[in-house]
């Protein structure tokens, strides 16, 4: 996250937690004389829902008018995680190892930028991948983004790949029926589109 984002997870997550809910992480990102505010919420034990979403939504809506911390227009959108859920910290890379993620790095490691592999570790201020390549071990901080990458054939989320073809890229539509999202006004939309999807 950034700077913007961490200042604004320890404002919000108070009031997400208040609501039963846990803040995973917050997405800040500024465009010209607006900006967007993307928050992704769990609940522990059971599925996020719309009326989570819509309720989150709410209170963080009222604690942005009375603290004011952006100072531009913003547009405030609320979403599950999905099962590709994005990873915010080293906390959250070690809930999931032993399963595979997608990482896209600041700085180049080993001339790559994205990394796809199986999360071996997470201690301190390293995660460890390993893929066909090997383990390669990422500074967390040098961690640009990053989503577990689930494998939906074997979930039943995508079709077969045929012998010889190429396996399916339709990752969004399959995750689509997994995802709650609601904007600042409490309207459900789409989760939107994330970078690490185009690599």
């Amino acid at each position: 996250m950034t700077g913007k984002a961490d200042e604004l997870q320890a404002l919000l997550a108070p009031t997400v937690a208040s609501l039963g809910l846990e803040l995973l992480g917050v997405e800040f990102v500024p465009s010209g004389a607006s900006a967007l505010l993307r928050l992704f919420i769990d609940a522990p034990g059971r599925h996020v829902g719309i009326e989570d979403c819509e309720a989150v939504s709410r209170e963080v809506s009222a604690l942005l008018d009375v603290e004011d911390p952006i100072a531009t227009e913003y547009t405030l959108e609320v979403s599950s995680p999905g099962i590709d859920r994005p990873l915010f910290t080293i906390a959250q890379f070690a809930r999931w190892i032993g399963d595979e993620a997608k990482v896209a790095l600041r700085l180049p490691q080993q001339g790559r930028r994205r990394i796809t592999g199986r999360i071996v570790s997470a201690d301190g201020d390293t995660v460890v991948l390993a893929d066909a390549q090997g383990e390669i071990a990422v500074k967390f901080d040098n961690i640009d983004k990053a989503r577990l990458h689930p494998d939906l054939v074997a979930l039943g989320l995508a079709p077969q790949p045929k012998p010889g073809g190429k396996p399916s890229r339709a990752r969004r539509a399959a995750n689509a029926g997994d995802e709650s999202t609601t904007n600042a006004n409490g309207a459900a939309s789409s989760a939107p589109t994330d970078p690490l999807d185009e690599a």
